[in-house]
C-alpha cells in the first residue's frame, strides 16, 4: 500500500492543488458582479440563444459546483451558487456548461464519443478493481489482466474528457464577450475559473494513467513483476 501511495504521489499532489485552486478562484470572483447584471442562468440562456440553440432546458440542482449538461435530456443543470448569482465566477461556469450544449448541438465528435463511453467507463471503474483484487488474492493473472483491460476504458474516458472540457471553455470565453454577457476585462476573471477547473480534469487523467501503469507493473506486464 505504501508503494502505491508513493507511486501516485505526483497525481495526488496535483489533484489537491487543482481542487484548492478551483475553490479559491471561484470564491475570489464570486464576489465580483458582472456589469451586465446577468445571472448564471440568464447568461447561459443568452449564449445559447445567440447561437440559435433554443431547445435546452436550464434548471437548478443542489450541490456545490455540481453544474453539468445532460445531453440525453438536453438539460443544463446549474448549482445554487451559479444559477441565480450575478458573479463573474457564476457566469464563467454557466457559460462553460452552455458550451457543452453547443458541442451537442454542433455534433462535436469528442463529446459524442464520451457520451457513448459513459456506461463502459462506469462499469470499468468498479469492475476492474474487483477483478484485480480477486486476481491478486487468488494469484490468477488472467483475472488481473481482464481487470486492467477494463480499467483501460476508464483511462481512455479520462483522456477523451480533456478536449471536451477544453473546447467547452474555449467556446465560453469567446462567446460570452460576443454575446455582451461580460466585457473583455471581465472575461479574464471568468476565464480564470475555467482554467482552474480544467486542471482538475488534467489531474484526473494523470491519476488514471499512473494507476494503469502501477497495475501493469504489479502484474509484471511491464518489466519484472513486483511482489
Amino acid at each position: 500500500m505504501f508503494d502505491y501511495i508513493i507511486f501516485m504521489l505526483p497525481a495526488l499532489i496535483l489533484a489537491g492543488l487543482a481542487s484548492l485552486l478551483t475553490k479559491t478562484t471561484f470564491s475570489k470572483y464570486s464576489k465580483q458582479r458582472a456589469s451586465s447584471g446577468y445571472t448564471g442562468a440568464e447568461a447561459a440562456e443568452r449564449l445559447l440563444s445567440m447561437q440559435g440553440v433554443g431547445d435546452v432546458k436550464i434548471e437548478q440542482v443542489e450541490g456545490f459546483l455540481s453544474d453539468h449538461y445532460d445531453p440525453s435530456s438536453k438539460t443544463l443543470r446549474l448549482s445554487p451558487d451559479v444559477y441565480a448569482s450575478q458573479s463573474l465566477s457564476a457566469i464563467g461556469v454557466a457559460c462553460h456548461e452552455a458550451g457543452h450544449a453547443l458541442q451537442h448541438a454542433t455534433h462535436y465528435a469528442p463529446l459524442a464519443l464520451r457520451s457513448v463511453m459513459v456506461p463502459a467507463a462506469q462499469f470499468g471503474s468498479y469492475g476492474s478493481y474487483i477483478l484485480i483484487m480477486l486476481g491478486t488474492f487468488t494469484s490468477a493473472l488472467g483475472l488481473i489482466k481482464l481487470g486492467i483491460v477494463l480499467f483501460s476504458v476508464t483511462v481512455l474516458f479520462s483522456l477523451v474528457t480533456l478536449p471536451v472540457e477544453w473546447n467547452a471553455s474555449f467556446r465560453a470565453k469567446q462567446l460570452m464577450v460576443a454575446a455582451g454577457i461580460v466585457t473583455p476585462h471581465e472575461q479574464k476573471a471568468s476565464g480564470a475559473v475555467l482554467n482552474a477547473a480544467f486542471l482538475t480534469y488534467v489531474a484526473a487523467a494523470l491519476t488514471a494513467l499512473l494507476q494503469l501503469l502501477y497495475h501493469l507493473l504489479r502484474a509484471g506486464l511491464l518489466g519484472e513483476r513486483r511482489d
